[in-house]
């Protein structure tokens, strides 16, 4: 059951990553993120802040055209990105549901372009432009 959005308003990249690292402390072996918004909102920076909650030491980076970019951490973390997919199939034929399964925490940027594919506890961030370069951060389906 989907509990109620939990509002979050950054004010800096810096601001971006410090959300992303305090969820992290809620996430666990089989979490999934899935990460909604336009170009340049703030998603990869969210992700280097649960990277940075799961103790990952690499630099995170948009894997834009490696589709998948794996780091260990305290947990692995997947980080997926659905940007150029073509859809539920195309996701699909990547194996890249089956990390869902695993042992890590699968971050999932541009996850409405694969919406059949997402788990149903998935828990949904939106982050949005604002006025001023600031960004509303919206969290659902937050673990309890």
């Amino acid at each position: 059951m989907e509990n109620s959005p939990f509002n979050i308003t950054s004010h800096s990249p810096e601001e971006t990553i410090a959300a992303g690292e305090w969820l992290a402390s809620w996430l666990h072996q089989g979490s999934v993120v899935a990460l909604r918004g336009g170009l340049g909102v703030g998603k990869t920076y969210f992700t280097k802040g649960i990277a940075r909650g799961l103790g990952v030491q690499e630099e995170v980076t948009s894997p834009t055209y490696t589709m998948i970019a794996e780091y260990q951490g305290v947990l692995p973390l997947y980080h997926i990105d659905a940007y150029r997919l073509e859809g539920d199939a195309d996701f699909s034929s990547l194996g890249a549901d089956e990390m869902f399964y695993g042992t890590g925490v699968s971050v999932i940027e541009w996850s409405e372009r694969i919406p059949q594919s997402i788990p149903k506890d998935a828990l949904i961030v939106e982050i949005t432009l604002l006025e001023q370069n600031h960004r509303l951060i919206t969290l659902r389906n937050i673990p309890e």
